[in-house]
C-alpha cells in the first residue's frame, strides 16, 4: 500500500481513536456524577441508611470526599486508570475483581449468540433479496418481525417450556461453571441462553441484509456478471455478499449495548453467573459501586465496538475509504 493511500486511512483511524477517547472520558464524567449524584453522597450508598453523619464525615475525609468536585473526579480518573472501581459493599469484593470474573462468561454467552445469529441471519436475508416478493421472503420477513417484536424474557419462557419442559431436550439451568472452561463444559446448559439471545439478533441482521443485498443487486457490476453467464449462486457469493456484509458489520459495533441489555435479561431467566445477572442481583440489593463499574464497563465496550465497526467497515468495502479524507 502506498504512503498517498495510506494517509488517508491513517488520518481516519487517528480521528476515530481521539474521538472514542474524548467519548470514553465524557462517559467517565457522567459515571462520577452519577455517583456523587446517589442520596447522601457515595459515603451514604457505601455505608448504608444506617450510617451515622459521623461516620459519613469520616468516610468522607479518608475517601476525600470532602475536596472540591474537579479534584475528586482527577482522583477519580487516577483510580479508574489504575483498574480500581471502588468496593462492593454488598460482596465485600472489589467491583472490578467482581466484573473481572463474571465479565469474560458474559462475553462467551454474547459472542456465541452473536456467532449464531450471523451464521442464520445472512443467507437467510441474502436469500431473500434473491427471492424478493416470493412467498419465501414473505414467510421470513414475517418470521423477523415476529422475532423483532418478541422480548427476550418472554421468548426465553416459551423455548424453555418448549424445549426443556414439553420436549425434554435442554436444561432450563444454565452452566453454573466459575470460569469459562467450567461453563464450556456443559454444552446443552448453554443451548437455551445462546439460543435465546441469537434469535432477536437473526431478525435484527437479517432485514439489514436482506436490504443491503437488494441494493447490491441492483449494481451494474451484477449486471455484468450475470450477462457473462456466471452461474446466480456464484453471482451471490463472488460480488453481491461482501458488499451487502458493509451494514451489517457497522451494525455490530451498535449493537454492543442491545446485546449487553439482552444479557441482562437472558442471565437473569436461565441463572446464568455473568455480568448481566451480576447487574441484576445488584439492582435489587442497591450496590450501587458495582451499577456504575457495570456501567461504565458497557460504555467503553461500546464505544471500541464502534470503533472497530467503522474500521472494519473501512476494510470490507473499499468504496467508504473515499470518505476517510
Amino acid at each position: 500500500m502506498t504512503t498517498t493511500t495510506m494517509n488517508p486511512l491513517l488520518r481516519f483511524v487517528l480521528r476515530r481513536t481521539g474521538q472514542a477517547v474524548l467519548v470514553v472520558l465524557l462517559v467517565t464524567v457522567v459515571v462520577f456524577l452519577l455517583l456523587q449524584a446517589l442520596p447522601g453522597g457515595p459515603a451514604r450508598g457505601v455505608l448504608g441508611q444506617t450510617a451515622t453523619p459521623e461516620q459519613i464525615a469520616a468516610f468522607n475525609a479518608a475517601n476525600g470526599f470532602d475536596q472540591p468536585l474537579p479534584q475528586q473526579y482527577l482522583a477519580f480518573l487516577g483510580r479508574l486508570l489504575s483498574g480500581d472501581l471502588g468496593d462492593s459493599f454488598v460482596m465485600n469484593q472489589p467491583v472490578a475483581d467482581a466484573i473481572a470474573q463474571r465479565l469474560p462468561k458474559t462475553l462467551l454467552l454474547t459472542g456465541l449468540s452473536l456467532v449464531v445469529a450471523l451464521a442464520v441471519a445472512l443467507p437467510l436475508g441474502v436469500r431473500q433479496a434473491a427471492r424478493r416478493g416470493s412467498g419465501f421472503d414473505y414467510s421470513a420477513t414475517t418470521f423477523a418481525v415476529v422475532l423483532y417484536s418478541t422480548p427476550s424474557f418472554f421468548l426465553g419462557l416459551i423455548l424453555i417450556v418448549v424445549l426443556s419442559q414439553w420436549l425434554g431436550w435442554f436444561p432450563a439451568l444454565a452452566p453454573q461453571g466459575r470460569t469459562v472452561l467450567g461453563v464450556l463444559a456443559e454444552p446443552r446448559a448453554l443451548v437455551l441462553p445462546v439460543l435465546t439471545g441469537a434469535l432477536v439478533a437473526v431478525a435484527t441482521f437479517s432485514r439489514y441484509a436482506r436490504s443491503s443485498t437488494i441494493d447490491s443487486l441492483a449494481e451494474d457490476y451484477v449486471r455484468t456478471a450475470r450477462a457473462k453467464g456466471t452461474p446466480e449462486a456464484a453471482v451471490l457469493r463472488r460480488h453481491v455478499l461482501r458488499n451487502s456484509l458493509t451494514p451489517v458489520v457497522a451494525m455490530l459495533g451498535y449493537q454492543i449495548p442491545v446485546i449487553f441489555g439482552g444479557a441482562l435479561v437472558v442471565e437473569q431467566l436461565y441463572n446464568y453467573p455473568g455480568m448481566g445477572l451480576l447487574f441484576w442481583s445488584s439492582a435489587q440489593a442497591g450496590d450501587f459501586p458495582v451499577l456504575l463499574g457495570c456501567v461504565l464497563v458497557i460504555a467503553i465496550a461500546t464505544v471500541i465496538g464502534s470503533l472497530l465497526a467503522d474500521l472494519l467497515q473501512a476494510a470490507i468495502d473499499p468504496r467508504t475509504r473515499g470518505g476517510l479524507q
